[in-house]
């Protein structure tokens, strides 16, 4: 049950606080003279996805409770990185963070269900907005990228100018209730490593060649089978 609340917490977390950050921003442009109305009625649509999002995330947790099958079709991931990176970009903002990203052309589609899979985008990249939130506003930089691999995969990257983590804890950190944050949960990574895992996938992390830390998840691409994710 504790495993369960905790998750459920988390999974919800996110585009609440979210919700926050975008309400916060839509206050300050309408506040300034003269009001923003067009970047105003961006946030709030916003607000309006997050809230969709939240519905979405609390239907496949009553059916993954139910043991019901997901959707699983061909998902565009350079459409997905730039949903979540939309959807972050008032945190972005916010935090002063540079969010970069680099999308493969013509990468192939891969095959699971799309709210899961921005589920563990969002995970990587709340994450890394947090590694470089104690870095000077200018050195805080986040990047995401795409690129097809071998052996019929698809990557994504998420790579960030933070602290870095230990090499010794490079594979804990992806267990139950380990977390650096010091009001974390630590499920974030469980959870995603749980669901890229359940889509055939694997997910892991690495020390960047300077600063920060790097977390790679390879995904198989899509070739038309449409049985359920695990």
């Amino acid at each position: 049950m504790s495993e369960l609340a905790a998750s459920i917490a988390h999974e919800l977390n996110q585009p609440l606080a979210a919700i926050v950050s975008n309400a916060q921003a839509a206050q300050r442009l309408l506040s300034r003279p003269p009001p923003d109305i067009a970047e105003a009625r961006a946030a709030l649509d916003d607000i309006a996805a997050d809230g969709r999002r939240a519905g979405q995330v609390i239907q496949r947790m009553r059916a993954m409770l139910r043991k019901s099958e997901l959707s699983v079709v061909a998902q565009d991931l350079n459409e997905l990185v730039r949903e979540v990176t939309r959807l972050l970009a008032s945190a972005a903002l916010l935090s002063d963070t540079t969010v970069r990203i680099d999308l493969a052309p013509a990468l192939p589609p891969v095959r699971g269900d799309g709210v899961q899979l921005q589920q563990v985008l969002l995970n990587l990249l709340t994450n890394a907005l947090d590694a470089v939130s104690r870095r000077p506003p200018e050195a805080r930089l986040v990047v995401v990228r795409t690129r097809p691999s071998d052996g019929g995969l698809v990557e994504l990257s998420v790579a960030d100018s933070g602290e870095g983590v230990p090499p010794e804890d490079l594979a804990r950190i992806f267990e139950p209730f380990v977390t650096t944050k010091a009001h974390g949960l630590g499920v974030g990574l469980a959870i995603s490593r749980s669901i890229v895992e359940a889509h055939g996938g694997r997910l892991w992390a690495e020390r960047g060649p300077g600063e920060g830390a790097t977390f790679r998840c390879a995904l198989p691409a899509w070739n038309g089978d449409t049985r359920s994710v695990g």
